[in-house]
């Protein structure tokens, strides 16, 4: 598995390469928008991590922010999240992914730490939302807000260049199959595994690669 250092070598690659990427802005303004944030930071020591053991040699390993969202919400309790929410009236999506990144983990950044955007995704439930690549950086602390995060997760970036990624299984509804990215001995299901699965060939390789095609689970679309 490959090392990613969370320096200012990985940030330039990714601004570099979210600068040559033309990202798909879709769906009219009536529908419901909302913007999540795709933060690099850097892991630290012996990061927690779900599915994974623990390895001090991740201090200075790049690693993407994740949660679990909090048993007492309303909508898509218990799964795995990119910080993020609805866009508020006069927001654009990297003002809301700033806001909600805050909100969420209690990591406040400046509109210059972001790097890009992705494609926008329309999700079964009802939303496009715009995904936002945003630079943590080394020694960024977070701290779950209990009313919307259950546990916050540093999961390295090489977990998710992994040869078996992703996994694509069909869905009979669907012309499209299920995008899933593996993680440890689990996995996390799109529309946050379109996103993780896009960051990689796109922030990290430096591909054209599009993932608004791809199908959402069942427990998903509500």
């Amino acid at each position: 598995m490959n090392r990613l250092d969370c320096d200012d070598t990985l940030c330039r690659r990714m601004r570099a390469n979210l600068d040559d990427f033309h990202a798909d802005a879709s769906g009219p303004d009536s529908v419901r928008r909302a913007a999540v944030a795709l933060t690099v930071v850097e892991a630290g020591h012996g990061a927690e991590v779900y599915g994974l053991s623990r390895h001090d040699d991740w201090h200075t390993d790049a690693a993407l922010v994740l949660t679990r969202r909090a048993a007492g919400l309303r909508h898509h309790s218990g799964q795995w999240a990119l910080p993020g929410g609805r866009l508020e009236p006069g927001e654009s999506p990297e003002t809301a992914a700033l806001r909600e990144l805050d909100e969420e983990v209690g990591l406040a950044l400046n509109p210059d730490r972001i790097l890009g955007r992705l494609d926008d995704f329309a999700t079964r439930s009802g939303f496009v939302i715009t995904p936002v690549v945003v630079w943590g950086g080394p020694g960024a602390a977070l701290t779950a807000n209990p009313e919307e995060v259950a546990s916050i997760h540093r999961i390295p970036v090489a977990e998710f260049l992994r040869e078996d990624a992703p996994i694509l299984y069909p869905q009979p509804e669907s012309d499209h199959p299920v995008l899933l990215m593996p993680v440890g001995e689990s996995w996390i299901a799109a529309p946050t595994a379109a996103m993780l699965y896009q960051f990689r060939e796109v922030a990290i390789f430096g591909r054209q690669t599009r993932v608004a095609h791809f199908e959402q689970p069942y427990f998903a679309w509500k």
